[in-house]
């Protein structure tokens, strides 16, 4: 973990020279950091954030502003407790998820049914 920074930035770095790739670094960049922030995290409940940064050769502020901003748009499922600097991982129910999906879907099923029925009744 401790080259994964150098390294992704030697394939950016190639990237930027191609032609139909350099459009696209900073995506890819971006999406590459998600990844391995949820590869390391997937293997914790909780984790420091002194010890994450250390994983990835940053610092702890660094490390704490990139998972602030991909918790905030929802790529990242976990909180940060800044005054205990620890890093809480949220296992996403799937049962639950599964439940509110059906909810939703039968709930859209029904507005359009009676839509239908108005529709035939005129």
């Amino acid at each position: 973990m401790r080259f994964f920074f150098s390294s992704l930035a030697h394939i950016t770095d190639a990237m930027k020279e191609e032609e139909y790739c350099h459009e696209h670094v900073y995506y890819f960049a971006r999406e590459m950091r998600v990844r391995a922030y949820k590869q390391y995290l997937q293997s914790y409940r909780s984790v420091q954030l002194k010890s994450m940064a250390t994983a990835f050769g940053v610092s702890s502020e660094y490390i704490d502003r990139e998972l602030s901003r991909f918790i905030s748009i929802g790529k990242l499922d976990c909180k940060i407790d800044a005054v205990g600097g620890i890093i809480e991982t949220i296992r996403p129910d799937t049962k639950n998820a599964h439940y509110h999906n059906t909810i939703k879907q039968g709930d859209l099923l029904l507005n359009r049914i009676q839509k239908l029925s108005r529709v035939i009744h005129l």
